[in-house]
């Protein structure tokens, strides 16, 4: 089990996350022109799914044990 502020932290990035991943912040990238070759809104699906999980990672590995 996790210490009482890790716990925390990682509701507040479960709450965060269901912000980002839901349609009106979504709606933002939905872009026609292209960056990098892709649409928007895949570079800003992967970005911040990668932040998340970077987020994540240290929220885990800087709890006491």
């Amino acid at each position: 089990m996790r210490s009482g502020l890790s716990s925390q932290r990682l509701i507040a990035v479960f709450m965060t996350s269901a912000m980002f991943f839901n349609y009106p912040i979504l709606s933002l990238f939905d872009g026609r022109e292209l960056v990098f070759g892709l649409p928007p809104i895949f570079l800003s699906l992967f970005a911040i799914w990668a932040t998340l999980i970077g987020i994540v990672a240290v929220i885990v590995e800087r709890a006491p044990k």
